[in-house]
């Protein structure tokens, strides 16, 4: 871990390249473009945030608003190592924002005990990548505490964030994306944002879900994604997908950094082929939107899924599963998936690994032209 944070701590925290170190090759150039969406007025005045500090937002919110709520995990003390708890302690105490041992069952052990007794507990696993010692709290433990008491008792008031997805240099061990391990699992809500106005409205809404959820936060997004963030607290409505571009002949689906990929693909579709594509961010991935999907899916004919997990088994299965059972007449063309290969995810192939958008693009003329 601290071999992967001196990394992305020289590199300015996201996929760009130092700047007082002159190289030859950009290894780390992000693999997409990152473009700030208007600022929202319905939420009043608003300040410029990247997705860290919209997430530090957020914190501030609920333990001004809340005063059972506490935040814990690795070094979220001292402000965390991607600093979105930075400044928290100080403000509001140390038994409500502090440190937790290296364990990640235990703290989740911890939360959700504390939500069952009725705390707002908000757990940090530090990367998505070793959220799996607290499988079995999360899967056996959380997700089932409700239905096994009769809902005599339950952790709804639990939410596990933690930095999620590629970032230019994290190997295997820093550049997970496990959410479809989750996904089987009844009982547990799953969130991933594309940006800073998403990253703090759609976290309120799971810290204020009576449902236990996993919010799992763009890592290379922390820096790289910039927006007008409205100060206040304000609620994004979870299990609503947001369709970002209309069209009538291509469906796109994505979540979190993939949907800035699929922005890019859907204007080289256009000017390249002529074809426009409809962009769906899913937000939710359970309980997902599939009537957004569908509706989607019944006016275009066709339907691209893509996601940095490995292809086998990732949650695009589900999707075009569920789309060929309830759109199998609407169908032009077979559905597509462009996602990660069926490895480990590599270090310096990372490039080769990703579906980046000429990938994308490929299997976009395959579908037109089938």
């Amino acid at each position: 871990r601290a071999l992967f944070l001196l990394g992305f701590q020289r590199n300015g925290g996201d996929a760009a390249v130092s700047e007082t170190k002159p190289q030859a090759q950009r290894r780390h150039a992000a693999h997409f473009t990152f473009h700030p969406e208007p600022a929202p007025s319905q939420y009043g005045p608003t300040q410029k945030m990247n997705l860290f500090q919209s997430v530090t937002s957020a914190l501030d919110n609920t333990l001004a608003g809340d005063p059972t709520a506490v935040i814990f995990g690795e070094d979220v003390a001292f402000g965390g190592v991607f600093r979105c708890t930075v400044g928290l302690r100080d403000k509001y105490g140390k038994d409500r924002v502090f440190n937790t041992p290296l364990c990640e069952q235990g703290i989740v052990g911890f939360g959700i005990g504390a939500a069952a007794a009725g705390a707002t507990a908000i757990a940090e696993i530090q990367f998505a990548d070793y959220i799996y010692p607290a499988f079995d709290q999360i899967v056996n433990e959380a997700a089932k505490y409700r239905y096994r008491s009769g809902n005599m008792f339950d952790c709804g008031k639990l939410t596990i964030r933690a930095p999620w997805g590629c970032v230019g240099h994290g190997s295997i061990y820093h550049s997970q994306c496990p959410e479809a391990f989750f996904t089987h699992c009844p009982g547990i809500k799953i969130v991933v944002p594309r940006g800073p106005v998403q990253a703090k409205g759609l976290l309120l809404s799971c810290i204020a879900d009576q449902n236990p959820c996993i919010f799992f936060e763009p890592k290379i997004l922390y820096r790289a994604a910039v927006e007008q963030v409205p100060t206040e607290a304000y609620q994004i409505p979870l299990s609503q997908a947001e369709v970002l571009q209309e069209g009538s002949d291509l469906t796109l689906v994505a979540w979190g950094t993939q949907v800035h990929v699929l922005k890019e693909v859907a204007a080289m579709a256009q000017e390249k082929l002529g074809v426009s594509c409809e962009l769906i961010d899913l937000r939710t991935i359970l309980p997902w939107d599939t009537e957004t999907v569908c509706k989607s899916v019944v006016k275009t004919g066709r339907l691209l899924i893509s996601h940095e997990a490995p292809v086998t088994g990732g949650f695009a299965a589900e999707i075009s599963s569920t789309v060929q059972e309830e759109c199998f007449l609407n169908l032009e063309a077979p559905i597509s998936r462009v996602c990660g290969y069926d490895t480990p995810f590599p270090h310096i192939f990372e490039p080769f690994y990703i579906p980046d958008k000429w990938k994308c693009f490929e299997a976009v003329k395959r579908m037109i032209n089938y």
